[in-house]
Formats: C-alpha cells, structure tokens, sequence
C-alpha cells in the first residue's frame, strides 16, 4: 500500500511561504514610502527604545558601538553623491566621462544632487540595524565586557574625523545634500 504523492516537497512549501511573506513585506514598505516624518519617528522611538535597554541593563556596549559604527557609515553614503566629484575630475578626463560631474561655475548645465544612498534605503537599513541590535541584545553572548568609556571616546573621535573630512569635501566641490535653505521657485502660469 503506496501512500499518494504530496504536490509539494516540504523545501517548496517553505520556499513558497517566505516567497509569500516578502511579498507582504515589500507591500506594506511600499506603502510606507510617502511617510518620511513618520517612518524616521519610529526609527527615533526604536534606537530610543535601544538606548534605554543598553543603559538599564549596563551592558551590550561592544553591540552598541557597532551600531553606531555602521549607522555612521550609512550617513557618509547618505551624504556623499552618486558620482564623486574628485573621482571624476582626477580620472573623467581619461575616460571621456568629464560630463558627469557636478557644476562649479554658473555657466554650466545644473545637475541635480543625486545621492549613494537614497533616503528610503537609509532608513531601511537603519531600522533595521537597530532592530538586530535591539534583538542582540537579549542574549548575553553578545555582551562582551569592554570598558565603554573608550569606546564613546574612539567613536567620538571617528565621527568628528569622518564628518570634518565629509564637509570639506562638500565645501571643495560645492555640493549641499540638503533641500533646505536652498532657493525654490514658483512656477507661475503663463512664463
């Protein structure tokens, strides 16, 4: 007596389910796009929520530092263009790619601030980063004894290093990543 053959191997049904679960997944980020303000408020509450635990529960600190390392890193990709400005004038000549480059006299052609790491995969990747972190932190192999004052000290430093380097590059090739305090014009019917 054969018993009947299952339409799926248990491997497809599972492939099936997580298939099925990105789907839903992708759906409700997609809908969450248009939210900016919202969605940056619960990554605040969440590191909030993060900081909190690391603080009541005086430990996790190496998770902490790494955090904010990588969050760090994900910040230089945010402000940093597409195209590096220094990368196209040193090389753009050789490769006939000069045009690529942002504008740094009046007379030429505008072109748009286009960054590395666009804001909505910025935020993802930041909430998601503390949300693997937070997790981290409930179970003790992560908690390794390090003493947490030279670890703020060492980020401190990195970070005031990182962003002086980042501004004097955006100063020597005159960009702004930010929208703000940047002149809009209205467009009027009829000009």
């Amino acid at each position: 007596m054969d018993a009947p053959e299952p339409d799926q191997t248990p491997f497809a049904t599972v492939s099936a389910q997580t298939s099925r679960l990105g789907r839903i997944y992708q759906s409700y980020l997609d809908k969450s796009t248009p939210y900016t303000a919202y969605r940056w408020i619960g990554t605040g509450v969440l590191l909030l929520l993060f900081f909190l635990r690391i603080v009541l529960a005086q430990g996790w600190y190496i998770v902490c530092y790494s955090l904010g390392i990588y969050l760090l890193n994900l910040f230089l990709a945010f402000l940093q263009p597409k195209i590096d400005p220094s990368l196209t004038q040193d090389e753009g000549l050789e490769d006939g790619d000069a045009g690529s480059s942002l504008p740094t006299k009046k007379d030429e052609e505008f072109r748009p601030f286009i960054r590395r790491l666009p804001e909505f995969k910025f935020w993802h990747s930041a909430t998601r980063a503390i949300a693997i972190s937070f997790f981290c932190t409930w179970f003790s192999i992560f908690n390794v004894p390090v003493f947490w004052p030279v670890l703020v000290v060492y980020f401190l430093i990195l970070f005031s290093l990182t962003m002086r380097r980042q501004i004097q590059h955006m100063i020597k090739y005159r960009y702004v990543p930010f929208s703000f305090g940047k002149a809009r014009y209205n467009q009027r019917s009829g000009h």
